[in-house]
């Protein structure tokens, strides 16, 4: 009977933890309010050390403003151990194209982020007009994984 070998796992370095994140652009938001947990899909772009998404009012905008903490995790999988994981945790903002210079320049900038996957987004040919809050989370940490089947190859 010939032997199977096993898969090997790995921490992900922080460059590849990066590169993992800008090179994909959809991830999972989870947030939780008492003893609720939610997770979604949601579009970003990781730049500048960090995810700027966009979504619609609703309540995952309610249960964010009354707890701003959440986990953020972008996968690629090949197979069931052929797969490289990054989670983030961080905090969620809110930016608005109001108010002191410095929140409406960080908005912009937001909005030029997004723009690079959604060339429309936030303007007349915006395919998602419904989505028109912008939001930034600040990751304190980014833990990384990979599985790799024997002869598997690296993503």
């Amino acid at each position: 009977m010939p032997r199977t070998m096993s898969p090997t796992f790995r921490e992900l370095s922080a460059t590849e933890m990066h590169e993992l994140l800008a090179r994909n652009h959809v991830g999972r938001i989870a947030y939780s309010f008492h003893d609720r947990v939610d997770i979604e899909p949601i579009s970003y772009v990781f730049a500048d050390d960090a995810f700027y998404m966009r979504t619609e009012p609703g309540s995952k905008l309610a249960t964010l403003a009354h707890a701003p903490w959440a986990a953020f995790e972008v996968d690629e999988v090949r197979g069931p151990f052929d797969w490289r994981s990054v989670v983030a945790h961080g905090t969620v903002y809110v930016l608005e194209d109001v108010g002191s210079p410095e929140a409406r320049a960080t908005y912009l900038a937001a909005v030029a982020r997004l723009r690079e996957i959604m060339p429309g987004a936030m303007g007349a040919d915006d395919p998602a007009p419904h989505r028109r809050v912008v939001m930034k989370l600040y990751p304190a940490d980014l833990t990384g994984r990979e599985a790799r089947s024997a002869g598997g190859d690296s993503t």
